[in-house]
């Protein structure tokens, strides 16, 4: 099966109507909830309450999404019930839950693009579907990009030599091995947490977390195991010893003493060297300062906090600037936020290209602190 044909013919799918599309094989079996050609949720029968609660942990981790489910039909995934549960009540935003629904859809593309046996099996319903969800929905194009980043992931993903493992299985430490030369904290290596699930903890690529962990898999100090889903709470019981990934800190925000109401300035970039730098610039003239490392799963964190000025560089991991630029734009929320593009191409042709996505200044790297100041404060007053 072809992931990219399949996405061009979602519309014919669900032309007569909303339904589910059925994609499975001998090793896995995937449900596709598609909403006039637009795909709603994507369930897997492996590890959903676990992807569930992952995508909740990136997005909005601070939602209690834990709940009575005895109200919810048994004609449409609780899943979908709870984001419509979660918007109507205003406890979910529209940016929120797209982007709860990007996450879950690439972890489906990541691990279906391997097969190439899988049979498809339309399912029209008469369920009803909230506008809500209507509007959340991903359309043929989102889930092209998607799909862009998506092979890129798996491309890296073979030439790092990482196709024998499998992103939901989970590394356990073995007995005898020397954890001061772990490449990652002991506490993710017990067994209980996918690789999936520690990629989101460490707020790093799924193909970083898994490449660091290879060398000690060879050693024999490293092995990989299945491991069960979380229970899927309802008002009487909570997630007992049933090992669950930690809610994500909030982002750090350094901030000098208040003595007035100061402006937030997001700092989505990469480098902890250009970072640094742009703090020791800005804190010391009273700007708050919050550092967005990876764009899109630091998406949630520009929501919740709303950001005065955004500094964005052009290059970042598994992102395009330009892209993530047009994004904001199109976002309502950052429509009028001001975006400064940092950037090493200093040229006629990047500020151009820079002001056509939406960009409301433009900066060399690295920047000067008297320029950077300027900039800010013609902005920010």
């Amino acid at each position: 099966m072809n992931l990219t044909r399949l996405i061009q013919e979602l519309n014919d799918y669900s032309k007569h109507g909303n339904g589910e599309l059925i994609l499975k094989n001998s090793q896995a079996f995937w449900t596709l909830y598609l909403v006039r050609g637009q795909l709603l949720y994507p369930k897997s029968k492996h590890h959903p309450v676990r992807r569930w609660n992952r995508a909740i942990n990136q997005h909005r981790s601070n939602w209690q999404w834990r709940t009575d489910y005895s109200q919810f039909s048994n004609h449409l995934s609780w899943e979908c019930q709870l984001i419509d549960r979660g918007l109507s009540q205003k406890q979910l935003s529209l940016i929120q839950a797209k982007l709860i629904i990007r996450s879950l859809v690439q972890e489906c593309l990541f691990e279906l693009t391997p097969y190439s046996d899988l049979n498809r099996d339309w399912k029209p319903t008469q369920t009803a579907i909230s506008t809500f969800c209507k509007v959340v929905a991903l359309s043929s194009n989102e889930i092209q990009t998607i799909l862009s980043t998506t092979e890129q992931m798996q491309q890296q993903w073979q030439a790092a030599g990482l196709s024998h493992l499998h992103p939901t299985m989970a590394p356990i430490l073995q007995e005898g091995a020397d954890i001061s030369e772990l490449p990652i904290e002991d506490k993710y290596l017990n067994g209980k947490l996918t690789l999936w699930d520690i990629a989101v903890e460490r707020n790093q690529s799924i193909i970083e977390v898994t490449q660091s962990l290879v060398d000690w898999t060879k050693r024999g100090m490293l092995k990989f195991q299945d491991v069960p889903d979380l229970t899927l709470p309802n008002s009487n019981d909570n997630l007992g010893d049933t090992p669950i990934v930690a809610d994500k800190k909030p982002p750090e925000i350094q901030q000098t003493p208040p003595k007035a109401k100061t402006s937030l300035i997001a700092c989505i970039d990469d480098s902890p060297v250009l970072t640094l730098t742009l703090r020791k610039i800005l804190i010391p003239n009273g700007y708050q300062v919050l550092s967005i490392p990876e764009p899109m799963r630091g998406f949630s964190q520009l929501i919740e906090h709303k950001p005065d000025l955004i500094l964005l560089d052009l290059l970042l991991p598994n992102a395009d600037g330009y892209s993530i630029c047009k994004f904001l734009r199109e976002t309502p929320v950052f429509k009028k936020t001001p975006i400064i593009i940092l950037t090493a191409k200093n040229t006629s042709i990047d500020r151009t290209r820079a002001q056509l996505v939406g960009a409301t200044g433009f900066l060399a790297k690295p920047p000067q602190a008297q320029e950077l100041l300027e900039m800010v404060q013609q902005h920010l007053g």
